[in-house]
């Protein structure tokens, strides 16, 4: 299949072109990146060295005409600019914001500008979305911090008060994009955590929420704190939540292991082994932890994804897998890094 990546020159656009190359099904045809038109990929990339002698393009749509699926990979409020300059037939999975959320309300107050509309939201690992993106032509990848801490909080809507969940979660510099930022040098990130839009304004909050309810029927409302690490990438999310059942920590446990038992790529680890930034590094993989919090009677869980692979790159790739009828893992089968 001929595939097309708009805005490839970014943190999750080379990821994307990293992982397209080694997929079976996929072939890259079309790479555009409007600022860094007519580069060499290997000179803002030099980890690509399979893409050796390709430059990026210029945005051109007659670029996209042959293609059967294209990723976007562009900032908030760039992928409705260009979406009706793409072929109507081709498959397209957006990475950035602009389809994420139903609410043209909460678009205003969390982004700003007009609400482009929703497309399937791609929360690959679980029902209700799984099924409808097998049937989708455009699909929604959510956000970095929206996946770590949905995924987290799903099983718990049986057992746990979703009106009222608090999450703190840290991510690494690659979250915040590939602009120059003063706040994001080495010089004022290194040997320093900092929280960032704070008092519950950040611009997941919403697309969490909106997850969070379709899986489980019940209004949730969630108190999220993101920080910045001192690390290029990976996300570490806790979420608590009152439990609204006596259980124990093993119970709980179970209720995790089964709710995921059929997913490739969500493990819950045994009791005692804690999520790991580092483990995941590279990887569509996503590792949780459980606990009761018996003086509080609150559950505590810990999750841990790559922002770049899980929360960006790969599971745009495993919903695209989805999308095209192939085997959900197809050049997604391996390990993260690790140290």
């Amino acid at each position: 299949m001929k595939i097309g990546v708009v805005g490839a020159s970014g943190y999750a656009g080379g990821e994307l072109l990293r992982l397209l190359a080694f997929h079976p099904h996929f072939k890259v045809t079309a790479i555009t990146a409007h600022s860094n038109a007519g580069e060499q990929i290997t000179s803002v990339h030099p980890q690509l060295q399979s893409y050796s002698g390709r430059h990026f393009n210029a945005f051109s749509p007659t670029d996209f005409e042959s293609c059967d699926l294209i990723f976007l990979a562009l900032p908030h409020g760039e992928s409705a600019k260009v979406i009706s300059q793409l072929p109507a037939t081709a498959k397209i999975v957006d990475l950035g914001a602009d389809y994420r959320l139903e609410s043209a309300q909460q678009w205003s107050k969390y982004y700003g500008g007009d609400h482009a509309g929703s497309w399937t939201y791609g929360l690959a690992d679980i029902e209700p979305f799984k099924s409808v993106i097998s049937k989708s032509l455009r699909v929604a990848n959510p956000g970095c911090y929206a996946t770590s801490i949905a995924l987290g909080a799903a099983p718990a809507s049986t057992i746990a008060d979703l009106s009222d969940v608090v999450v703190v979660a840290a991510s690494g510099t690659t979250g915040a994009g590939r602009s120059a930022k003063i706040n994001l040098i080495a010089s004022e990130v290194a040997g320093s955590l900092a929280s960032y839009k704070f008092g519950g304004v950040h611009q997941h909050t919403p697309e969490i929420e909106q997850a969070l309810t379709k899986i489980s029927g019940v209004e949730v409302k969630i108190s999220f704190t993101p920080i910045l690490a001192p690390m290029p990438r990976g996300i570490l999310s806790t979420i608590t939540a009152k439990l609204s059942k006596n259980v124990s920590t093993e119970e709980v446990h179970g209720i995790y292991v089964k709710y995921f038992e059929n997913s490739q790529f969500v493990t819950v680890l045994p009791i005692g082994t804690m999520p790991k930034t580092a483990a995941l590094t590279g990887s569509n993989h996503v590792q949780i932890q459980v606990a009761v919090d018996e003086h509080t009677n609150r559950l505590v869980v810990s999750v841990a994804i790559d922002n770049l692979g899980k929360g960006a790159a790969a599971q745009a790739i495993q919903n695209a897998n989805l999308m095209c009828g192939l085997d959900e893992a197809a050049g997604l089968s391996f390990d993260g890094l690790g140290v």
